[in-house]
């Protein structure tokens, strides 16, 4: 597996990073693995605690250069690649004030005598984590986890090995000792082999549903908890009473940013009949207004997407969903530039039996549906073997309230688009995939729930 940067504005490799070998994996277990067991035995909790302010800290002084990093490495405009670097300083922030909270023994109410639950590091973890949001993927499971106290080895995505060396940089740079964050460039068998050695614990995956059932294979082979993230088809419903003021200011952004590559992107939007019209201009106007261009130049709004394998998985779902009776009502042509650029692309008339119908496009692709009901708008957006997030609109809460709490879903949006932030927790049902990062509920994941209990004589 080639580790490279390849720009997709301009397709140049910037840089190549050499493959890591066995001997340096199996220190890189060793060194983690003592980690572990120095933490446990010290605790050191407030030393750690410091270091996440400090890297924090870094990351907010250095938001342009990392931003930049990104930036070359996945093509992503330079204004969304700064925000995400803020947003990995919040998370700092976040997991510092609530630590003490978050590890605090929980008391257990009992006539019997008495107990309490200890919270726990239980040992090295493997992360494996895609390319769309090089920083934000891999904070948001190595901060929480570097609180507990579980070393983190990082399988990041072959196309963004520079942010992820990047990142573990600053994490070293920040006072972590080594092990607590080792980023590896390591081959899918080397994963595996980490995954089945003794010392490793569990493993975290963001990425496709074939990745996640083949390293949740391994980790269930072995016993090894695991959590999984794998991708989402969000429904965006738009209700009869609906702000279309803000459907205006949303809807676009909701699938345009960073170029259509987010799991919780909005990708079928769901329309009452008497508004799908309405709604199609609205959009057809929003994304012929986008400025395609270099990312790093502030005022590009639209960007290349990922890399060439990725534009051409996305034209090829399009051409396919064509092929099956699917209306191309906007986009759908070849942008006359040299990066990875897609022309952002109107869909309807898809079909349950059209194969695209259940498959996420990973781009700016909005796939457009007209219903007749409210009823039928939910079994639609349920009408999916994925269950990531999804928008509902509204202008009374407690009707879109309602709405939300019927659909099959791990999140749930009222009058926004996707939102990412540290006290709110991330994950989805169905092949979605399972458990639970950020806020309480993501340190939760790898933690031993301790039981101690003396029965009273």
């Amino acid at each position: 597996m080639a580790y490279q940067t390849i720009n997709p504005y301009t397709n140049e490799i910037e840089k190549t990073f050499e493959n890591t070998t066995d001997e340096e994996l199996e220190q890189t277990l060793l060194t983690a693995h003592q980690l572990y067991l120095d933490w446990r035995r010290d605790n050191n909790l407030e030393e750690r605690k410091r270091v996440i302010l400090r890297l924090g800290q870094l990351l907010r002084a250095r938001r342009t250069e990392y931003a930049t990093i990104m930036t070359r490495d996945m093509g992503k405009l330079i204004g969304e690649a700064e925000g995400e670097v803020d947003l990995c300083a919040s998370f700092c922030d976040y997991y510092v004030a609530h630590a003490d909270e978050f590890l605090a023994p929980d008391i257990i109410a009992t006539t019997t005598g008495r107990a309490k639950v200890l919270k726990q590091s239980l040992g090295v973890l493997v992360a494996v984590e895609p390319w769309n949001f090089p920083f934000y993927q891999i904070a948001r499971v190595f901060i929480p986890n570097f609180i507990i106290g579980n070393p983190m080895i990082l399988k990041d995505a072959s196309n963004c090995p520079a942010s992820a060396q990047a990142f573990a940089e600053a994490v070293k740079e920040a006072g972590a000792p080594a092990g607590s964050l080792t980023n590896l460039f390591i081959s899918y068998d080397q994963v595996n082999k980490a995954i089945a050695d003794k010392r490793v614990v569990g493993v975290c995956l963001t990425g496709s549903e074939r990745g996640g059932a083949t390293v949740a294979q391994e980790a269930g082979s072995n016993l090894k908890k695991n959590t999984m993230e794998l991708g989402g088809n969000d429904a965006f419903i738009i209700l009869a009473d609906a702000d279309w003021d803000l459907v205006k200011k949303v809807a676009p952004a909701a699938r345009l940013y960073n170029a259509g590559q987010v799991c919780t992107s909005s990708k079928r939007f769901i329309v009452l009949e008497k508004d799908y019209d309405r709604f199609l201009k609205m959009m057809k106007e929003a994304f012929s207004k986008v400025k395609m261009g270099d990312p790093l130049d502030p005022l590009t709004t639209l960007a290349p997407l990922s890399s060439k394998k990725a534009k051409e998985k996305l034209q090829a779902q399009v051409d396919l969903a064509v092929k099956n009776g699917a209306k191309v009502y906007y986009g759908n042509k070849p942008v006359d530039l040299s990066g990875q650029f897609f022309m952002p692309t109107i869909l309807t008339d898809i079909t349950p039996n059209n194969p695209i119908f259940d498959t996420e496009m990973f781009g700016p692709v909005a796939s457009v549906y007209k219903v007749k009901s409210e009823e039928e708008a939910i079994a639609l957006a349920n009408n999916s073997s994925y269950g990531l997030g999804n928008t509902v609109f509204s202008k009374d809460y407690a009707h879109a309230e309602r709405v939300a709490a019927k659909i099959e879903s791990g999140m749930s949006w009222i009058n926004a688009g996707w939102a990412s932030l540290p006290e709110l927790p991330f994950g989805g049902v169905k092949n979605s995939g399972y458990g639970r990062e950020l806020s309480s509920y993501g340190i939760d994941e790898f933690m031993n729930k301790h039981l101690i209990y003396e029965a009273r004589q």
